[in-house]
C-alpha cells in the first residue's frame, strides 16, 4: 500500500512518541542513535513499525 507523505509523517510521529515514552524498539539500533524520530524512521524504512494502518472509505 502506498502512503501519502502526510500518512508517513503521522505514522513516524506516533511511533516516535511511543519510543520516547519508553516503548520497546523492535530493531537493533546503533548506540549513537538516540533521537526517537530517527529510530522510528529506521523502523519504518525496514518495514518493522508495529502500527496497523486502517483506511476508512468516505
Amino acid at each position: 500500500m502506498a502512503l501519502t507523505k502526510f500518512e508517513k509523517a503521522r505514522i513516524i510521529g506516533a511511533r516516535a512518541l511511543q519510543i520516547s515514552m519508553g516503548a520497546p524498539v523492535v530493531i537493533d539500533v546503533p548506540s549513537s542513535m538516540i533521537d526517537p524520530v530517527d529510530i522510528a524512521l529506521l523502523e519504518f524504512e525496514n518495514g518493522l513499525i508495529p502500527i496497523t494502518i486502517k483506511r476508512v472509505a468516505k
